[in-house]
């Protein structure tokens, strides 16, 4: 079980809890909603809880709840600039299917 950024996603974090002023990581996880079913949550973590599951990557520590890892297990999250458009993309090898606008997958 893995989840990993990319060292140009782990900056973009890093930068993000340095403006922050806080934060102990990001949390990865998904939840139930969109046209394909599911849909990827993050938000950043001030408290590690007992059930989360913690990977670090480069230097960042990604926190999962159990119920999602079993959905993204393996994903690595990478950050990209494209045009005017910049954001977290997910490489999910669980994926199934995606709806056509990109926001929600199955598995």
């Amino acid at each position: 079980m893995a989840i990993s950024l990319t060292e140009t996603a782990a900056k973009r974090v890093q930068k993000f809890l340095a403006n922050r002023g806080k934060g102990v990581g990001l949390r990865l996880g998904v939840k139930t909603t969109g046209c394909s079913g599911m849909a990827y949550t993050l938000e950043f973590v001030d408290d590690i809880h007992a059930e989360d599951v913690v990977f670090d990557s480069h230097d960042v520590k990604v926190i999962v709840d159990p119920k999602s890892l079993v959905y993204i297990d393996g994903t690595e999250l990478d950050f990209a600039k494209e045009g005017l458009n910049e954001g977290f993309k997910f490489n999910n090898p669980n994926v199934k299917d995606e709806c056509g606008c990109g926001e929600s997958f199955t598995v």
